[in-house]
């Protein structure tokens, strides 16, 4: 028994305590009768520790102390005590609790209990409990349920689109632009994959890269954005007006209040306080909306969304409903008349930018799958006890695929033939007249890496620099600190030829485009500050932010811009999606620990 267990006095056997102890090995007492023997085990021995259950204050064999892992997590009282009458097997299990009901499984090495199902007259065996620790007999590790079943992202693959239904007009406009007989489009993506299977995906505007995402299966557990968990509130805290849930990562991730999705009649309150929503230990369903950065864990939502190649679902919320503003008026009036015979009852629906030209039938499937993931995923959250992994959203390639591949991209081309094959699948499903825009680059004949035939090499080593050159011999000085970016524009080398007035004025509408790019390229967040050049022309510094904003606008990434300040700097801010580009290629210098500099300590070593 452990120490932090409290056991019952035995009381003292009455033939031991009457019988005086031999040593000679025989088995009569002193008045000649036979000595009963003394069964081995009953005392003393490993048998000694064991006791029922009503000689025990803790159940479960964990204990109260303040350094058990359960403690320290925050489960309350009621939590523990839940777990001690599920282990146990007393009172009725929760739905999708296995423990309690003990199925044969392959590698058992001696057969379950029986159930009700045993003849009558016949008592089930007792299952000892396991011993050995805290914590032993709960079952499943972090992100593992009753099963091992994970909804995974639909892409449609199984459902192919016929052309032949299409009408000409429809189809022309859908394959997009062409020149010369080979298509033509706007952007351009180059898919590399290394030997470690790391997979590296640039996106260039014309020929300058723009974006850039890395993926390997070292950073697959904190690439989970869009994922579905079932997870558990340790800590609620109202003065930050947040709670932590653990769903079945390293660190805990973070749910605001305003991401706590409550049903208005079960509060008083307009404004319900986020201990009034949830409780300590309680259940719930979460999406990751933002990865973990950093010591920062992940953040979190209650409103959950699926997304497909055509239309976001949102379940249990009927009242969103909405269509891309970037589609014209007429096709979003086709649009809303389609989704208005197909809208479940119980979800709303967003309709995005890549359903210009879908047809009728195409979102009826696509809304069909999705109510389908949907129906997948609450029926496993019902069977399962968190932390569990409910949805999964598919690999990099297929996602961006999926979120940004229309007829504008000139091309993907991919290094390697098995991402290719499934691409290109994936793209027939979904999207059959691009499919002639899905290329498979073959390194050992073109004899040049892919970056380096598009140019993406060089861009990259720039993008990782802190000075980036501007076309007339400005340049740009990017600083990165805690708290927010500093970005300062020079003139350089630009020396100009009229006046300061002119040249000054020149040399910020590059910077301006530059920074824009810089931004999507780097992937940088959180609070930005530009220190434009100073212009004396009222009319040149609104042009100056006009081109800025407008720069901006190519970026899928939400921003907001503020006007020019009196001293001539542009607050901003970009949301905060990963750690960055610098990040993905770097670590920290474990002399300096990031600072740059290395403080001399023999003069205060001399004062000590």
């Amino acid at each position: 028994m452990s120490d932090d267990t409290t056991r019952a006095p035995e009381a003292p056997s009455t033939s031991d305590s009457a019988t005086p102890s031999r040593d000679d090995g025989s088995s009569t007492s002193a008045d000649g009768a036979p000595r009963r023997r003394r069964r081995r085990g009953s005392r003393g021995g490993r048998n000694r520790r064991k006791r029922s259950g009503a000689q025990t204050d803790d159940p479960t064999g964990r204990g109260h102390d303040h350094t058990d892992a359960e403690a320290d997590r925050g489960l309350t009282a009621d939590d523990i005590a839940a777990d001690a009458k599920a282990e146990a097997g007393i009172g009725t299990p929760e739905p999708g609790d296995t423990r309690a009901q003990a199925r044969p499984k392959i590698g058992d090495t001696r057969p379950a209990p029986k159930g009700e199902s045993a003849e009558a007259g016949e008592a089930p065996p007792k299952r000892r409990r396991r011993r050995g620790g805290r914590g032993r007999a709960r079952g499943g590790g972090k992100g593992r349920g009753p099963d091992g079943d994970v909804v995974r992202a639909e892409v449609g693959a199984d459902t192919p689109i016929d052309l032949e239904s299409l009408d000409e007009e429809i189809l022309e406009r859908r394959r997009g632009r062409t020149r010369k007989g080979r298509p033509a489009g706007r952007y351009t993506m180059c898919v590399h994959v290394r030997d470690n299977k790391e997979t590296h995906m640039a996106v260039l505007e014309g020929r300058s890269l723009v974006e850039h995402y890395v993926s390997s299966p070292e950073t697959a557990s904190s690439s989970i954005d869009g994922n579905i968990y079932l997870g558990k509130v340790q800590n609620v805290l109202p003065g930050m007006e947040a709670a932590f849930i653990d769903f079945g990562t390293p660190k805990n991730g973070v749910l605001y209040r305003g991401d706590v999705a409550y049903d208005p009649s079960d509060v008083e309150e307009s404004r319900p306080r986020i201990e009034r929503l949830l409780k300590n230990g309680q259940s719930i369903m979460v999406q990751v909306t933002k990865n973990p950065i950093g010591a920062k864990g992940a953040r979190l939502t209650q409103e959950v969304s699926l997304a497909g190649r055509f239309v976001v679902m949102v379940p249990s919320q009927p009242d969103t409903y909405g269509i891309s503003k970037r589609l014209p008026d007429d096709e979003r009036k086709r649009l809303r008349q389609v989704l208005d015979a197909v809208r479940p009852d119980d979800a709303g629906l967003i309709v995005r930018t890549a359903a210009e030209g879908a047809t009728a039938d195409e979102l009826t499937r696509d809304v069909r799958r999705l109510s389908d993931q949907w129906r997948q995923i609450s029926d496993l959250a019902k069977r399962s006890k968190p932390p569990k992994l409910l949805y999964q959203e598919p690999n990099m390639v297929v996602r961006i695929i999926r979120e940004e591949f229309t007829k504008e991209y000139r091309a993907v081309v991919i290094d390697d033939r098995a991402l290719y094959d499934e691409v290109r699948a994936y793209v027939e499903a979904i999207a059959p007249e691009l499919l002639d825009r899905i290329e498979l680059y073959d390194g050992d004949e073109e004899q040049l890496h892919i970056f380096e035939r598009f140019h993406v090499h060089e861009q990259l080593h720039k993008a990782l620099d802190r000075k980036v050159w501007l076309p007339s011999g400005g340049s740009l000085i990017m600083e990165r600190t805690e708290a927010l970016t500093v970005i300062d524009v020079n003139t350089g080398k630009n020396v100009g030829k009229s006046n300061l007035e002119e040249t000054v004025f020149r040399n910020n509408l590059e910077a301006a485009e530059e920074v824009a790019r810089q931004l999507r390229l780097r992937d940088i967040g959180g609070i930005i500050v530009i220190d434009f050049i100073d212009m004396e022309i009222k009319q040149n510094r609104e042009e100056v932010l006009r081109v800025f904003k407008e720069a901006l606008a190519r970026d899928k990434t939400r921003t907001q811009v503020f006007e020019i300040s009196e001293l001539g700097l542009v607050e901003m801010t970009r949301k905060r999606i990963s750690e960055g580009l610098v990040e993905a290629f770097s670590e920290t210098c474990p002399t300096c620990n990031g600072r740059g500099i290395v403080v001399d300590q023999s003069f205060l070593d001399e004062m000590d």
